[in-house]
């Protein structure tokens, strides 16, 4: 069995091939030439950070299907001034339109320290101040962060996935990867 952790950069595709575009984006097989590893969940395109890969198809299941909970902690540069408000609005869970969320875990952080260039880099307005939150969830909608984020009125300006379950980004560079142990 193979298991791989990577720091997907921004604009990749989180799979092996595109079929979607008529251009030629970046996917996993610019970055990974290991034949046999797939995927074990989904990071968007314009998100970075973590994502598992693996060939084993029950460990695959154990980290992407949300029956397992398994957490998964972001960093998320958001607009305006996150507060205290903010954070007890998240870790109650909110409610969005394909039903409530349950409760995350969520704190104010400072930027992050050591965190890689994003490229193209984030937009700036200089009359919107912008913040950082941490956000650990136990489920995976569809771009559920950026939606939980904007529901509180801090729409997501970068999105880090920076682990899940126990596995972490320390010590890997954006579009690096290393294999572990299971």
């Amino acid at each position: 069995m193979t298991t791989i952790l990577f720091n997907k950069p921004f604009g990749v595709l989180p799979q092996f091939t595109d079929r979607g575009s008529p251009t030629t984006r970046p996917t996993l097989s610019d970055y990974i030439d290991v034949p046999g590893v797939y995927p074990a969940g989904r990071l968007d395109r314009d998100s970075e950070g973590l994502m598992v890969l693996t060939s084993d198809g029950a460990l695959q299941a154990r980290i992407a299907h949300p029956k397992f909970k398994k957490p998964k902690t972001y960093w998320v540069q958001v607009e305006g001034t996150p507060t205290e408000a903010h954070m007890a609005q998240l870790r109650d869970g909110v409610t969005l339109k394909d039903g409530p969320t349950l409760p995350a875990k969520a704190r104010l952080i400072d930027e992050p320290a050591g965190l890689w260039p994003r490229t193209p880099p984030i937009r700036v307005r200089k009359t919107v101040p912008d913040g950082w939150i941490e956000l650990t969830l136990t489920e995976g909608r569809n771009r559920q962060v950026r939606r939980m984020t904007a529901h509180v009125g801090l729409p997501t300006l970068r999105l880090v996935r920076v682990s899940i379950g126990d596995w972490t980004l320390e010590g890997l560079d954006s579009g690096m990867w290393r294999s572990v142990e299971v």
